[in-house]
C-alpha cells in the first residue's frame, strides 16, 4: 500500500520502534497529549516537544494539517505506520490518529536521539 499524502519522509524503522519506546516512557513520567485535537493544540501553542502521528488513518485529512502546522511551528513529528501501536504507547486500549510529547520526563535524551535521526532523514529525503 502507498504512503498517505500526508506522509513527508519515511521514517526508518529504528526510529519509529523509539518514537513509540519514547511516549510509553513520556506517558508515565512526563506528560502527554492524545488525539488530534490536544496535538494540534499543544503545537499551536508551541508546547510540543515531538509529535507522532499515525499513517493508517482514515480518512486521512483527520491528520493532515499536522505535519503542516508542525513545520510552520518548527517542531519534530515523526510517523508511524500503526495507530494501534500508537495507542498502546500511550497507554490507551484504543487507536490513537497522533499524540505529541509536553513533558519528556525520562525519556528525554531519547526524544533527543529521535529528533537529531529524523533531521538526518528529512534532509537525505529532499
Amino acid at each position: 500500500m502507498s504512503k498517505p499524502f500526508y506522509v513527508k519522509y519515511e521514517a526508518p524503522k529504528e526510529i519509529v520502534d523509539a518514537a513509540y519506546e519514547a511516549l510509553s516512557i513520556a506517558s508515565k513520567t512526563g506528560v502527554v497529549r492524545k488525539g488530534t485535537n490536544e496535538a494540534t493544540k499543544a503545537v499551536e501553542r508551541a508546547q510540543a516537544k515531538l509529535v507522532v502521528i499515525a499513517e493508517d488513518v482514515d480518512p486521512p485529512e483527520v491528520i493532515a494539517h499536522l505535519p503542516l502546522l508542525c513545520e510552520e511551528r518548527k517542531i519534530p513529528y515523526v510517523f508511524v505506520p500503526n495507530k494501534e501501536k500508537l495507542g498502546n504507547a500511550v497507554g490507551i486500549d484504543v487507536p490513537c490518529a497522533s499524540a505529541c510529547i509536553l513533558k519528556e520526563g525520562d525519556a528525554t535524551g531519547l526524544i533527543k536521539e529521535i529528533v537529531t535521526r529524523i533531521e538526518q532523514v528529512k534532509r537525505g529525503a529532499q
